[in-house]
Order: structure tokens, then C-alpha cells, then sequence
């Protein structure tokens, strides 16, 4: 009897344990009166390790004396990011990530970027149209279009949240391309339409680039362009286009974002201008978390 007894406290306190165990792991909703850094384990929750803003914010956490407070930057993926992202909302709970905007998140959830006294992030950023040598000559309509191609982040963060919703990037793109003929009339202005010519565009695999490369692509598609899309780190992207393995991309962020690359490939590349101002970067958490508003806060509260 007492041998069964002891069997079934055992069993017991086996399923007890991981329940309060995971109880206990669970972050609390965000308590402004105490520390932020022991509440979320002095962690920010970054992207790719590769992405430019990355290194950046490595560089943010030595400027701001945060390496000496513990704090860490954690990376993973943008989707794993606004997954924990999501998850700490929905609890009110404290979070800081790395942020960019244009980015669906910024409509989805009230979010704010923490100033930036050192200006370590730099100003507001441009996204760039970058293409190969030699794509004026050999496909002219493509080059015209992709020179004229230009939108704002209000209208990128349209298909972004589309695609977010579970639409695909493809038709939130057609879409898009259907409810504003106006805007890519503008890019299309005066074009002529070509028949099957090939074209390739590479792009990184941020939610914004994947919204603007299937728009273009979709919009070159109906310009008669046989047109191939192919996702990639930041590094291959740049050499795609310096090797004339690809015709263009239109996810190049600069002037910071991607310096490095801009100044390894400089002269193998054509580069047409921005194709969307006012892109930024840097430190961002949600309203909820009243008193933390600058990147001081995360040292000093």
C-alpha cells in the first residue's frame, strides 16, 4: 500500500515539475517600477546575424555602455523575431528588438523607435535600385522601368500585411498592382513591351523586399518580361549583380544598411537611385513600455 502510494506522488510531482517550471519561465507583463534589463534577461532580439542593422546595434551596445550592464543582442530571423515579438504584445510584456521600418509590424503593433543620441544608427535611410553593367544596352525596358520604379512605405507596408494576413507574395503583389494602376502607370510611362526576354532579380528575404521584388517582378512580368525572382543573404545579393549573375535588386539599403557591400562591389554596379525614402532603423518596443524611450533607458532603467 504505502509502496503504490509513493509510486503516485512520484507520478504526480513528474507532471507538477515542467508545469511549474514553465510557469516560472514565462516573462511577467512589463513592470516600468522595476530594472528592464532582468526582465528580459538584458536581451534584444535581433534578425540575421549577417543583416547590416546587426552589426550596427553590436556596435550601438559598446557606444551606449550596454556590454558592461550584460546586455546581449540574441540573433535568430525576422519571422522568429516578430513570432516572440507577437507573443510579448499580446501580453504586454517588455521586449526590445531591432526594428525597420517600412515593416507590416509597425501597422500591426503600436511601436516606437528609441531616440538614438549618439546617432549610432544614423539618419533616416533610402532603399536603392542597384543592376548590372550593361542592362541599359542589353534590356532598355527593363532598365527604364526599374529606373522609374518608386513608392512610399505607406504603400509597401499594404502588400507586407497582405502577406503577413497569409496571402501570397505573388498575388498580394497583383493585387496591390490592381488597386493602384496609377502609381505603376508611372513606371511603365511611355515603355515599350517586350516578348519573353528573360530577367532575374535577387533579393534578401526581409519582409519588405519580399513585397517590393514581387511587385516589380510581377510589373515587368506584364511589361512581357520573363521574369525570375531568387532570395539570398546581403553579401550574395550584392555579388549576383557585380557578377551579372542577376539583372537587378531593388533591396539595397543605404546608405548604412549596406555600406560594406557598397563600397566592396563599387564600380561593378549601376546604381539608379532610390526606389523608397524615409526607410529607418534602429531599437524599437512597444507604447506599452512608457518610460523606456531612448537606447540610454535600457543602461540607466
Amino acid at each position: 500500500m504505502k509502496k503504490q502510494k509513493f509510486i503516485k506522488l512520484f507520478l504526480l510531482a513528474i507532471l507538477i515539475i515542467p508545469i511549474i517550471s514553465a510557469c516560472s519561465s514565462q516573462t511577467a507583463p512589463y513592470n516600468s517600477k522595476e530594472k528592464l534589463g532582468p526582465q528580459i534577461n538584458y536581451t534584444i532580439t535581433g534578425i540575421d546575424a549577417g543583416a547590416g542593422e546587426m552589426s550596427t546595434t553590436q556596435t550601438a551596445i559598446k557606444k551606449y555602455g550596454l556590454d558592461k550592464k550584460n546586455w546581449q543582442l540574441q540573433p535568430s530571423s525576422t519571422s522568429a523575431m516578430t513570432s516572440t515579438l507577437d507573443k510579448a504584445y499580446k501580453n504586454k510584456q517588455p521586449i526590445v528588438i531591432t526594428g525597420w521600418q517600412p515593416h507590416w509590424m509597425f501597422k500591426k503593433y503600436k511601436l516606437k523607435f528609441l531616440k538614438d543620441p549618439k546617432n549610432v544608427y544614423g539618419e533616416a535611410e533610402h532603399i536603392s535600385t542597384i543592376v548590372r553593367k550593361g542592362l541599359k544596352k542589353d534590356k532598355p525596358e527593363a532598365y527604364e522601368i526599374l529606373d522609374n520604379f518608386h513608392w512610399t512605405p505607406s504603400q509597401m507596408s499594404d502588400v507586407m500585411l497582405k502577406v503577413n494576413a497569409g496571402v501570397s507574395p505573388k498575388k498580394a503583389a497583383t493585387d496591390w498592382i490592381k488597386k493602384d494602376p496609377k502609381v505603376v502607370a508611372k513606371w511603365t510611362k511611355g515603355v515599350k513591351k517586350v516578348h519573353g526576354q528573360s530577367l532575374k532579380l535577387t533579393y534578401v528575404a526581409w519582409d519588405s523586399e519580399i513585397a517590393s521584388t514581387n511587385v516589380i517582378a510581377q510589373v515587368l512580368r506584364d511589361q512581357g518580361y520573363k521574369v525570375t525572382i531568387q532570395s539570398m543573404e546581403m553579401q550574395p545579393v550584392w555579388a549576383s549583380v557585380a557578377t551579372k549573375a542577376a539583372d537587378a535588386t531593388v533591396s539595397a539599403w543605404l546608405p548604412k544598411t549596406a555600406a560594406k557591400f557598397y563600397s566592396d562591389y563599387k564600380g561593378q554596379f549601376v546604381d539608379l537611385g532610390a526606389n523608397l525614402d524615409g526607410a529607418k532603423v534602429g531599437l524599437a518596443v512597444p507604447t506599452y513600455m512608457k518610460n523606456i524611450n531612448s537606447i540610454n533607458d535600457l543602461k540607466n532603467k
